[in-house]
């Protein structure tokens, strides 16, 4: 987490003239990091008879026939007419893929729509690791999450060099989790020099 604003240097010293990079020093992040996610409906499965005693929940994979669209208040309580613009409060409210103005998502074990559930890095690093630690509390990531995706673009100024960055973790209803990164270079010119998903243990 704290990769995301540049640190010190190894003997101490602040990282001047740095403002905007993030802690490799080298690339700078292009607007804000983005944290989204994509959870199903609840109750989409339903457990009978003896089989009842042995099983106490059912859950499914994600579809996006059962995507999970309303919003909610924070706790995924149900929705009130408070009114909320903190960062935290937004995290619990659907938004679209129009109003997010991203794509759908295609990872190894399913197609994820283009909205979600949206929590933005914007401000101090001692605000973001505070709202990070509010949303744990609050259990934003649940048994009905079934993907994480954080974007980011970056722009490597010695090489010219932007950076688009996506690393997504699903979330099987087996309970399984399973991490990617892809990482996709473009230079000034706009060519695409490489495109390469690779498993990552960022995550674990």
């Amino acid at each position: 987490m704290s990769n995301i604003r540049a640190q010190n240097w190894y003997n101490g010293e602040a990282p001047r003239n740095l403002s905007g990079f993030i802690n490799d020093k080298s690339n700078r992040l292009i607007g804000w990091a983005m944290m989204r996610q994509l959870r199903i409906k609840p109750d989409l499965c339903h457990v009978s008879g003896s089989v009842r005693q042995e099983i106490s929940k059912c859950q499914a994979d994600y579809s996006l026939l059962n995507e999970e669209q309303r919003s909610f208040e924070p706790g995924w309580t149900n929705q009130t007419t408070t009114v909320c613009s903190s960062p935290i409060c937004q995290a619990f409210e659907y938004q679209s893929g129009d109003q997010l103005d991203s794509d759908v998502y295609m990872g190894d074990h399913g197609t994820y729509g283009s909205g979600g559930y949206v929590y933005e890095f914007r401000g101090r690093l001692f605000d973001l690791l505070s709202n990070v630690s509010q949303l744990h509390q609050l259990q934003w990531i649940d048994g009905q999450t079934r993907a994480v995706i954080i974007q980011l673009s970056l722009y490597n100024p010695n090489v010219q060099m932007f950076t688009s960055v996506s690393l997504l973790v699903e979330l099987l209803s087996t309970g399984g989790a399973f991490p990617q990164a892809r990482f996709e270079p473009l230079t000034f010119q706009g060519t695409l020099l490489t495109s390469k998903s690779l498993i990552s243990d960022f995550f674990v």
